[in-house]
């Protein structure tokens, strides 16, 4: 009841039926560890949502964290000192070298999180291009005073928590690691604008700066700013990279730079260490079941899920389109009021209309697709208030074939709860499980999150408003779907030729027609859920096959001779 802000619960009350969802499951299984000394695995509050329910499953035991054995000051580090990475005194002594300070500013050494390898590998991958995961935001100063106070609140923020005075090493080790620093300063650097005619600061400035990051430099944060042309304004460009990064972290970071710019840091509560998240990750399940998990699931997978057949999963995000739909309102209240009276979360509704969206462009009915989990959920206490990177993307696998819309719902909602079991998978057991010889397993993914406001624009402080943000990733097709606690907007990130205007506009027309049928007909089968609008309808159905235009009295052939007769300059054939 204190979770859920309402009066009372009754024992057989469901968590998700009364409003709950993951952000709030995470501080639900916080007060349980806390008050009650007890482990609930994340998957047992999705299968097991009752007061009632919980009350009959003995849980398991608090997963002891061993300490952070660095004494302050030291002036070497021993193996006997890092608990969670097993690396020799020489290993020890590569990775002091490539430190600012030497060991006396290594606060902790600890290995990567499951997302942060995936994260590496691509940027070790992309060295002739752009990171595509690299998140930006723009922001603009009402003057120079209002950018030097946001700059130093930015520095006390990076002065709190270790994360963001991480760096990353791996030349000369096994593995991999994450070096926390005990003092790093953040980059700010001026950056020459050429003025243009359209003034967009922002841009020209994100045009302006490198799209890289040396991972090896902490803080992984670093500002770029700009005056602009004849005026007292000035803009700034802060880059973060994921490797660091969610975007929980990022609304704990403006967060925080707030409360400090306005003189309240004493009210912020005390920063906890990351490597709590990575001793949870590394400690909790074990590999061998999460190999069998992942090869029950995809073992009979031979072929790629690829929407419009692409398959590179390798771009830079250079040449993506984005578009933006917020949901109707009314629809997204019927949303909300029709997952909460069947049990689940939106976010399973919305897993459905994904799944079904991928079918209808693949063609298939047995479908994969990533998502991206929240990662939080049981990553220990505190951790919605802990910056750093704890989302996890891996598989959904959906079997649509002749299934009702209330079936394929519920196998959606136990697919999630069995996958939340492993939400901190690391990336190996996942691309060896399926029955694919090489390539990726799916080219499209879905990122359901929780944000604060329908735009990232406005005001952080005083004189200091956000302008935009900047997120890419490196898969042809993206969808993130924002809910802000009332309404959702829709975000679709797309490579050519898939047009991002559509994906938007289907998604919100298989989430009106899936809502319909959870209403009022259940039990019609999915397949029958259209996904066109009615005036796309029209246009595909009637304008498309409108054969009684008139049509030239020609062969292709002599059609084709004509032109070349008319304009023998033009490029008639390309190829070898």
């Amino acid at each position: 009841a204190e979770t859920l802000g309402i009066p009372q619960v009754g024992t057989d009350d469901s968590f998700f039926e009364l409003g709950g969802h993951s952000l709030l499951a995470v501080k639900l299984i916080e007060r349980i560890r806390t008050t009650l000394g007890e482990e609930l695995p994340v998957r047992t509050l999705f299968t097991s949502p009752t007061p009632a329910s919980l009350a009959s499953i003995l849980p398991a035991p608090v997963v002891e964290i061993p300490a952070n054995l660095i004494p302050e000051g030291a002036e070497q580090i021993t193996p006997e000192m890092l608990p969670l990475v097993d690396l020799t005194s020489r290993e020890i002594e590569r990775v002091v070298e490539q430190v600012p300070g030497g060991a006396s500013n290594v606060a902790d050494i600890y290995p990567l999180a499951p997302m942060q390898e995936g994260l590496f590998f691509h940027h070790l991958l992309d060295t002739d291009q752009g990171d595509v995961y690299i998140l930006s935001a723009a922001l603009r100063f009402a003057s120079r005073d209002r950018l030097d106070a946001f700059t130093t609140a930015l520095q006390r923020v990076v002065d709190r928590h270790d994360i963001l005075r991480t760096a990353i090493v791996w030349q000369g080790l096994p593995e991999p690691v994450q070096v926390v620093l005990r003092r790093a300063s953040l980059s700010v650097q001026a950056v020459q604008v050429q003025p243009q005619p359209a003034g967009d600061m922002a841009g020209q400035l994100r045009a302006s700066c490198p799209t890289r990051m040396d991972l090896r430099q902490a803080p992984l944060i670093r500002v770029f700013t700009a005056r602009e042309p004849g005026t007292g304004t000035w803009h700034a460009l802060v880059q973060s990279h994921y490797m660091i990064f969610d975007r929980t972290t990022l609304d704990i970071l403006m967060g925080e730079v707030r409360a400090v710019a306005a003189g309240r840091e004493e009210e912020l509560t005390a920063p906890m260490p990351f490597r709590t998240f990575v001793a949870r990750a590394r400690m909790g399940i074990p590999r061998e079941e999460h190999e069998r998990f992942f090869a029950q699931m995809l073992g009979d997978v031979t072929e790629p899920t690829a929407p419009y057949g692409l398959m590179d999963i390798q771009g830079d995000g250079s040449d993506v389109t984005e578009r933006q739909l917020l949901l109707d309102t009314h629809l997204a209240a019927r949303l909300r009021a029709r997952a909460a009276g069947l049990g689940v979360s939106p976010a399973t509704v919305f897993h459905l209309v994904w799944a079904h969206l991928v079918s209808m462009l693949t063609g298939r009915h047995d479908v994969v697709f990533g998502t991206v989990l929240f990662g939080r959920m049981s990553a220990g206490t505190g951790a919605d208030r802990v910056p750093g990177l704890y989302a996890n993307t891996l598989p959904v696998r959906a079997r649509l074939q002749q299934t009702t819309v209330g079936e394929a719902l519920r196998a959606m909602h136990g697919s999630l709860a069995d996958l939340l079991a492993h939400e901190h998978a690391p990336l190996a057991p996942v691309r060896q499980a399926s029955g694919l010889a090489g390539g990726p397993l799916f080219t499209s993914l879905l990122n359901y999150r929780y944000s604060t406001a329908p735009t990232t624009s406005g005001d952080l402080i005083d004189g200091v408003t956000i302008l935009s943000d900047h997120e890419r990733t490196n898969y042809p097709l993206s969808v993130n779907i924002n809910d802000f606690g009332t309404g959702f907007l829709l975000t679709a990130q797309t490579a050519a030729p898939i047009d991002a205007d559509s994906i938007t506009r289907w998604i919100h027309t298989a989430a009106e027609n899936i809502v319909t049928a959870l209403e009022t007909a259940p039990d019609t089968h999915l397949h029958r859920i259209d996904i066109l609008g009615t005036a796309e309808r029209e246009q595909l159905l009637v304008e498309f096959n409108d054969t009684a235009r008139s049509v030239p009295d020609a062969t292709v052939v002599e059609l084709f001779e004509a032109r070349a007769a008319r304009a023998p300059e033009a490029v008639a054939v390309v190829g070898d």
